[in-house]
């Protein structure tokens, strides 16, 4: 294995959404047949021809057009997505902002045995002591993307209404965004029946990426192509989600000295995962419990002047749970209190809530953990028999806090227990808070995006899904 790949990626550790089904290949369409000679260059052999061409390198773009392994071939070149990427960019004097997400902080919590705010204390330490400029808590960029998807299912639902139960372009039941895995899978292997059903909004990760690169950095001073942002969180999937081009733009500067220069600019440069920031605190040899706690970067993190962090319920993300409670308020004027009463449909990864109006169900949401429940919503997706208005779905079983990048159960530990001991870590790490009521959300939307759903808001904290309409492996046996 490269040694530009992080010790912790191993196949064992990858949740992938299909098995692989084949070698990691890359087209040669077009390719001109060279003479024989003697090379170590790879020979490729097409339909009995003979190909020589130049080593190919493989980037984890490629990896999104493919149909096989997504994230588990080994031969992929993570060169942008390593820790060698992330301390090199701490040395050339790139101002390094690292954001990192509350599932990560969970299960750095569990494997010291201190509490989530203990660790982004500490982890602020940690990084600064190495040249970070701030550590930021993706919780903030997460009520923004609540925001967002409130506002748009209730569009959703009221286009709905008006056209007499016709969904129309936007479509019911709309499916969360945020997993990255999910998405690939939908764009790869579901096709283009599927995708209305998407939220566009942007997930919590690249939400932050285009805060930092597009706000943030006129606040401190910056210009984008002097941040270097890394995100830190429980899923590879997130490095794919991460070097999509629909989350880079190109700018163009004055420089004094050349003239006009284009940067290609993203909005997160790499992602590490929870177990990979273990292995550089193993690699830092740092006794992690004894750090001392630095005062967290508020600008873009969800403390209050207790200094306790806040945000909303729900180990994944809590989307079905606010959404659900802003719908029932705006489209019935039900205030929900309590917690919601989700009901175990098949197994514990998949649950649905209701809102009752007059003995009339207004109101159905579930949550969708895992591809062996995803394939049922989907199929009845496609025969028009799916009675949900809002699906939670993510591609991990047990959801975000049991993503492949997680750090793994200790020897004497069962994955079930481990998941329980996240799950209990997470409930204390975040104070139960309506997204809305943000002052963090109300500042970025008082300064730059004016309000929810405007087209400022829509274009920077919106995307949209393709679907993938060949794979690699079709256009060789078309070649």
């Amino acid at each position: 294995m490269s040694e530009k790949f992080s010790a912790t990626l191993r196949i064992g550790d990858l949740n992938d959404f299909i098995a692989p089904s084949q070698s990691c290949i890359v087209s040669v369409k077009g390719l001109k047949s060279a003479p024989a000679k003697k090379t170590d260059t790879p020979q490729v052999s097409i339909a009995n021809k003979q190909v020589r061409e130049e080593p190919v390198k493989i980037s984890l773009k490629d990896c999104l057009a493919c149909s096989g392994c997504i994230t588990s071939a080994e031969t992929v070149m993570l060169e942008k997505q390593s820790l060698d990427e992330f301390l090199s960019n701490i040395d050339k004097g790139k101002a390094v902002i690292v954001s990192v997400s509350p599932q990560s902080r969970a299960s750095l919590a569990v494997h010291f045995g201190i509490s989530p705010l203990q660790v982004l204390r500490k982890l602020t330490t940690f990084f600064k002591s190495m040249g970070v400029k701030a550590v930021f808590d993706t919780s903030s960029s997460k009520d923004i993307t609540l925001t967002e998807s409130c506002k748009e299912f209730v569009m959703r639902y009221e286009q709905r209404e008006l056209k007499g139960g016709e969904n129309g372009e936007l479509s019911l039941p709309m499916l969360a965004s945020a997993c990255p895995g999910w998405i690939c899978y939908a764009e790869k292997t579901l096709g283009s029946f599927v995708l209305p059903y998407i939220s566009t909004v942007k997930s919590p990760q690249q939400a932050m990426g285009a805060i930092v690169k597009n706000h943030l950095c006129q606040e401190v001073g910056l210009r984008p192509e002097e941040i270097y942002h890394v995100t830190v969180m429980p899923c590879y999937d997130k490095k794919l989600e991460a070097v999509r081009d629909d989350f880079a733009y190109e700018l163009e500067s004055q420089n004094k000295a050349e003239g006009k220069e284009v940067h290609r600019i993203s909005e997160v440069d790499s992602v590490l995962t929870s177990g990979e920031v273990l292995d550089l605190i193993r690699i830092k040899a740092t006794n992690f419990k004894a750090l001392e706690e630095s005062p967290l970067d508020n600008l873009m993190t969800n403390v209050n002047e207790h200094g306790e962090l806040y945000g909303v319920r729900g180990s994944s993300g809590g989307y079905a749970e606010t959404v659900f409670r802003y719908a029932a308020k705006a489209l019935f004027g039900r205030d929900v209190e309590g917690p919601l009463d989700f009901k175990v449909i098949r197994n514990s990864d998949f649950q649905e809530v209701t809102l009752e109006v007059k003995g009339e169900t207004k109101l159905k949401f579930a949550l969708c953990y895992g591809f062996r429940n995803l394939q049922n919503v989907v199929r009845k997706i496609k025969s028009k028999k799916c009675d949900y208005d809002f699906v939670e779905v993510m591609a991990c079983p047990s959801g975000c806090l049991n993503g492949g990048g997680q750090i793994k159960p200790d020897p004497d530990q069962t994955a079930k227990d481990l998941i329980q001991a996240l799950e209990a870590v997470y409930a204390q790490d975040v104070l139960g808070a309506d997204p809305f009521e943000s002052p963090l959300v109300r500042k970025m939307y008082n300064e730059w995006l004016e309000q929810p759903g405007s087209k400022k808001a829509k274009k920077y904290m919106h995307t949209e899904y393709h679907p993938v309409v060949k794979s690699v492996t079709s256009q060789l046996h078309n070649w």
